[in-house]
């Protein structure tokens, strides 16, 4: 149990929250929310011991073996596989001790260790690491290059493996999304929702809150408050909540207004002097209720693209690839205006190789590429955030843009994206990623596309800013082509597939809960290799029988959905009613109807989680038959 009485927390002369109480029990899983800077990482920071509260009071049960993913990854030369490994320091503890009883000789110490190694499941260590590292998108030869070979993102997915490896009683995890492709973001939503121990998860992908969080933490205007239920839920309670505070604002500002009416009306009069100090007193006792702040810091919109010509850009039968490895053969496509395209496909399969070559940064190596004589694109990728000038400021690379617009309206269009203030003069090289991404978004919706080639643009961004983002494409005219980890953003703006996969590319026929059916299908599947027994099959014709298949599982499919659903409400529902019988007060004399309605209600969900686990078990059953 985690337990903050009253914690306020600073950073420097700053407060980032004050006064905050809150319970975490065990095996809870908590996403922590709020705009980027109110304190979510500097309370990460205080669970492991490196920050201090201000005031009030932290507690925890001793000996908890706390998780986190390292930030920074040494340039080791040692195999990625025993890298992850090191993430269980109970393993590696008792195989130092192993070796040690070795080299004394020590016949009854080294029964006594393997005898722990087996309770730990030391002897599979290596079988865990290497189905963590499959699962975040490592090859098996990968398994054993060289850490240091690897670049920053993957080392930074390697981190994450070694934080997942420590079997461990509460895990700290902040954004650890950001460097993940869509698939791997679904296997580790699935890893999580497992997950036995105690969760702290700081994330801005809705959906990704939404499928593992039973509780969410929200810090905003130096407050931190928890929410019981997912993202989703939060977000409902949360808009009821400040709708019931700008009415109680609403209806005491005019209540100020009618005293203070009063005051100004009376105070000079000495037979109603008396009558008006009580008023001025009660003014200055009255707790003043904040204003509801809802707004969003960021309003931006896309204009209208001077020219629409269509098709804006074809590719007929192209080959993409390096030199002789060719990663996608054949690949025709045609963007017309309006055109809302998401790209989907295993990592490696060629999702930002395409958006390269319709990018016009890559040439294709066969085929053809027509483009329009009116094309402008606009492309995001995350290597265009280092080729920013550090040293210069966003109203100086606004300016480099256009130089006849006014300071006035560049400085009111990047209000748009929150800079305002000085902040429109002050050097990028400090800005966090999420405000290199927001600038390089900025100088992209400037130049008014007509075609957005968007790969992966939420990387570092808020829940707000996506939010925003996700509403102007919705209403931009131009065609987009997006490649996104991020599912409610594929979900609210593509209205079209394409699957990169196997090298083609080629519609997606189905919506993305069927391309997690056609993820999990993949992983279960046998090499494709030909053998005398086993005829070759066209790639065209294996997708066809993958489409006819998945059309014959889905009913089997859709009603284990709603049996997990269904196990997960009632889950919910049974932790909700144990923690209000937690409460010691409870157990009052004075409460003696309210306990007897909570064991009544806590019996009736107990039965109903006990039928809805018979029902999924039974669809998993069905299933797998059916496979």
């Amino acid at each position: 149990m985690l337990n903050f009485k009253n914690i306020s927390l600073r950073r420097g002369t700053r407060v980032l929250f004050r006064e905050a109480s809150l319970i975490i029990h065990k095996g809870q899983k908590v996403g922590l929310t709020g705009a980027n800077g109110v304190g979510k990482s500097s309370l990460f920071a205080m669970l492991r011991n490196e920050l201090h509260a201000d005031e009030g009071e932290f507690s925890m049960p001793p000996n908890l073996e706390i998780a986190h993913v390292a930030q920074e990854t040494p340039a080791l030369d040692c195999a990625a596989i025993d890298y992850v490994i090191d993430g269980d320091q109970e393993l590696r503890r008792l195989q130092r001790q192993l070796k040690q009883a070795e080299l004394d000789g020590d016949g009854i110490k080294l029964a006594e260790l393997h005898g722990a190694l087996e309770h730990i499941g030391g002897y599979t260590a290596e079988a865990r690491a290497s189905r963590l590292m499959k699962g975040l998108g490592f090859s098996a030869e990968q398994e054993n290059h060289p850490v240091n070979s690897f670049s920053g993102g993957w080392r930074m997915r390697l981190n994450l493996a070694q934080a997942l490896m420590c079997r461990s009683d509460v895990l700290l995890l902040d954004e650890p999304t950001n460097h993940l492709d869509l698939d791997a973001v679904i296997w580790l939503q699935d890893w999580l929702t497992k997950y036995p121990g105690t969760l702290l998860l700081i994330s801005h992908d809705r959906d990704f809150l939404d499928a593992i969080t039973d509780h969410i933490v929200h810090i905003e205007q130096n407050k931190a408050e928890i929410y019981t239920g997912n993202y989703s839920a939060f977000e409902r309670m949360r808009a009821e909540k400040l709708a019931q505070q700008q009415s109680a604002y609403q209806r005491q500002q005019r209540e100020i207004a009618h005293i203070q009416s009063f005051v100004n009306r009376f105070k000079a009069k000495a037979t109603k002097a008396k009558q008006a100090q009580s008023r001025i007193k009660s003014l200055e006792r009255m707790e003043l209720i904040a204003q509801a702040h809802v707004d969003s810091p960021f309003g931006f919109t896309f204009a209208k693209p001077e020219k629409l010509p269509n098709p804006l850009l074809k590719i007929d039968e192209a080959t993409i690839g390096y030199g002789d490895n060719i990663i996608i053969n054949q690949a025709s496509l045609s963007i017309s205006p309006g055109d809302r395209i998401g790209l989907l496909g295993p990592n490696g399969a060629g999702k930002s190789s395409l958006i390269k070559v319709l990018a016009g940064e890559m040439t294709a190596l066969g085929g053809e590429v027509q483009t329009a004589e009116a094309l402008n694109i606009g492309y995001f990728a995350q290597h265009q955030l280092e080729q920013l000038r550090l040293e210069e400021s966003p109203l100086w690379h606004l300016q480099k843009l256009d130089n006849q617009a006014t300071e006035k309206d560049l400085r009111n269009f990047l209000g748009g994206f929150d800079f305002r203030g000085d902040k429109v003069n002050d050097p990028v090289g400090p800005f966090s990623g999420g405000e290199k991404a927001r600038l390089v978004l900025a100088l992209l919706v400037y130049q008014n596309p007509n075609l957005l080639l968007l790969d992966e643009p939420t990387n570092h961004l808020d829940l707000e800013m996506r939010h925003a983002l996700s509403v102007a494409l919705q209403e931009y005219e131009g065609a987009i082509v997006l490649v996104s980890h991020d599912r409610h953003l594929l979900r609210s703006v593509t209205d079209q597939l394409i699957l990169v996969a196997d090298g083609a590319a080629e519609p997606f026929d189905g919506d993305l809960d069927d391309y997690r059916n056609w993820l999990s299908e993949r992983k279960r599947e046998p090499d494709e290799a030909v053998t005398e027994t086993q005829p070759a099959v066209s790639r065209k014709d294996q997708r066809k029988q993958e489409a006819e298949r998945r059309k014959r599982l889905k009913p089997l499919m859709d009603a284990l959905k709603k049996a997990e659903q269904q196990v997960e409400r009632y889950h919910r529902q049974q932790q909700q009613l144990e923690q209000q019988l937690a409460d010691p007060t409870v157990y009052d004399d004075d409460n003696k109807e309210r306990l007897k309605q909570l064991l009544a209600q806590k019996s009736d969900v107990d039965r109903d989680l006990e039928q809805a686990e018979a029902d999924w078990m039974e669809a998993e059953e069905q299933l797998e038959q059916a496979e």
